[in-house]
């Protein structure tokens, strides 16, 4: 049934207008660069997913879902027991939906809709059905877009470096030592980073690093070792940023689950 339901998932046949499907892994999934004619509108009941293309990526918990229009390469992972959904969206259909990728906030009525599709079976659609459908679709045009996304640096220096604390969060260099690594003057690196990012360098490196935690501690890593390795020097000032950006404490975000 899964099989079948991700082959009609990544054609664009007319018919289903969206293709759902729910899924509960309990170990670590990978997917590699791909992409198909469809939209895709990913998220989870119970964990934590990583999604991204090449201009970007996204930490998704349990109350948000990515939004990847039609035709758009991406991949994407698992971090350790999910309950995740997918709903696939024809081609014609994302002609009214966000044009690039995104972050949304779901609502209970948007995760209980895709979970109601994904027990349907064939390729066509009943008045029921149908009437479903379209309320996917209108609450995905509703949900508001969450900006705990992770845009990636276009100049080439600044992608490196980029890359580098990707790879390595914890790494205490300085921006005038990154500078100096990459070639590029400090004032170039500050003013391109906030031109090609939107976000500071400083605000930049707080999200990576914030990004991280959260795939950490969905493995399971205890908030101490996690701070430490990300190179706070104390475990107060790590839950305060924690707390700052995403509202509660990293102990209270993964014992409520939406």
């Amino acid at each position: 049934m899964i099989e079948e339901k991700f082959a009609l998932a990544a054609s664009d046949a007319r018919d289903p207008i969206i293709v759902a499907l729910y899924e509960a892994e309990a170990e670590y999934r990978e997917l590699g660069m791909h992409s198909h004619a469809r939209g895709q509108l990913s998220g989870l009941r119970r964990g934590l997913l990583t999604m991204g293309t090449d201009n970007g990526s996204w930490v998704v918990p349990a109350d948000h879902a990515v939004w990847l229009p039609s035709h758009q390469p991406h991949y994407g992972w698992t971090h350790g027991a999910v309950e995740a959904w997918s709903c696939y969206v024809s081609e014609a259909a994302c002609l009214s939906l966000p044009k690039r990728p995104c972050t949304i906030r779901t609502s209970g009525l948007l995760r209980e809709a895709v979970l109601r599709a994904s027990d349907w079976q064939g390729s066509t659609l009943d008045e029921q059905q149908w009437h479903v459908a379209m309320v996917i679709l209108d609450e995905l045009r509703a949900a508001p877009v969450k900006p705990f996304g992770l845009p990636m640096p276009r100049d080439p220096r600044l992608a490196l470096i980029a890359r580098a604390l990707l790879d390595k969060p914890g790494d205490r260099r300085g921006v005038d030592e990154w500078a100096q690594w990459a070639g590029i003057s400090e004032r170039t690196l500050s003013r391109r980073f906030v031109s090609e990012t939107g976000f500071t360098y400083t605000a930049w490196r707080q999200r990576a690093t914030l990004m991280r935690a959260l795939e950490l501690l969905a493995e399971g890593q205890a908030v101490t070792i996690v701070a430490l390795d990300l190179g706070y020097d104390s475990l107060s000032a790590f839950i305060a940023l924690f707390k700052r950006t995403l509202g509660v404490t990293p102990s209270a975000y993964f014992q409520h689950p939406l």
